[in-house]
């Protein structure tokens, strides 16, 4: 059983007295140890579904249908049992706040975009990375405060000691993003969601946080949900990545598979807008219009959301390109766990 199952999970977002679908209906798993990319165009829905797994998600948004399974060793009322050889199932959708809280930045950790507004301004960063530790069952400060020093020792920082007693404005932008992820590492959690961490930074900064990463992957056994709208990122650090587009996966499977035998338009199109060295001095490659507004999609007819903007339905007859605007594609296994949404998978792969 894989350490997350997702299945069938919408959220929607509350305008006005309606209620509008933001996530459609996906399914995916992540596998305990393995890093898995979510990718797409911003306004995709990725963001949403990752602060889905640990109920983060903002007032106004909820989920409206699926399951979600943790495997893990947690009982239902949100304990880790100690001593037990085997993995307990929890749905994480049943459970209450108290028991979501035992496993928020224990189990189950997250990593947000901006570490600045993540990060409180008053409170020293040492402080910060304890507290994660007092709050699930370290009440020895000392301890506490040693494991601190330990893993900004890891991440990398020359003088642990300094930016232990630092406060988050004396460090730059690429410092707080390695104490967030301190933060959600320090209790070597399960599942790690890492939304969009290195997107700002410097390439050489952003080098480092990947490599913090694969490192809490490597040496902690941390599973890793890397999100990103950077497909030249994804490739380098995740071994499996789905492909998110309109609140829809319309394709996923092993990073490697995807790139060089991509079955969806819109991945292809994703694939084709990385620079490339051999294309210096030639216009990128890009995917005409843009994601619809969630508004849109509901006044859409039932068909693919990609259908106004994919290339393979101008070169496809009547009857194919009926068929796309009509129902959504049903999901086809092209093997080894490639699997794409897409009535004309091979115009697209031609």
């Amino acid at each position: 059983m894989a350490l997350l199952e997702i299945r069938n999970l919408s959220i929607a977002i509350k305008q006005n007295d309606t209620m509008l679908t933001a996530v459609n209906g996906i399914s995916f798993n992540i596998e305990a140890g393995e890093i898995v990319g979510l990718a797409g165009e911003s306004g995709c829905g990725k963001t949403l579904t990752a602060l889905s797994i640990p109920h983060l998600l903002p007032e106004a948004v909820e989920i409206t249908g699926g399951r979600m399974t943790f495997n893990a060793d947690i009982s239902p009322n949100g304990n880790t049992q100690s001593g037990k050889t085997g993995n307990s199932p929890v749905e994480i959708l049943s459970l209450d706040e108290e028991a979501l809280c035992r496993i928020r930045g224990k189990d189950i950790s997250m990593i947000f975009q901006e570490p600045r507004q993540s990060l409180n301004p008053l409170i020293r960063i040492g402080a910060q990375i304890a507290e994660t530790l007092e709050l699930h069952g370290i009440n020895d400060k000392k301890e506490a405060k040693a494991a601190a020093l330990d893993m900004l020792e890891k991440l990398g920082f020359a003088d642990p000691t300094k930016i232990y007693h630092a406060y988050p404005h004396q460090l730059s932008g690429g410092m707080c993003q390695r104490v967030m992820i301190g933060i959600a590492a320090i209790c070597r959690p399960k599942l790690l969601i890492a939304d969009e961490p290195a997107t700002a930074l410097d390439t050489a900064i952003q080098d480092q946080i990947l490599e913090l990463l694969a490192h809490i992957n490597r040496d902690f056994g941390a599973a890793i949900l890397f999100i990103s709208h950077d497909l030249s990122v994804v490739r380098r650090f995740c071994t499996r990545f789905l492909v998110m587009y309109a609140g829809r996966i319309v394709e996923q499977g092993p990073a490697e598979l995807l790139f060089t035998s991509p079955a969806h338009p819109y991945t292809r199109g994703l694939i084709g807008a990385i620079p490339r060295r051999e294309q210096r001095g030639r216009a990128l490659a890009n995917i005409p219009g843009r994601v619809p507004s969630i508004e849109s999609i509901e006044d859409q007819l039932p068909g693919c959301p990609f259908a106004p903007r994919c290339p393979a339905i101008r070169c496809a007859d009547s009857q194919a390109r009926n068929c796309c605007l009509t129902a959504f594609p049903p999901e086809t296994d092209l093997g080894k766990g490639h699997l794409a949404r897409c009535f004309m998978i091979g115009a697209a792969n031609g």
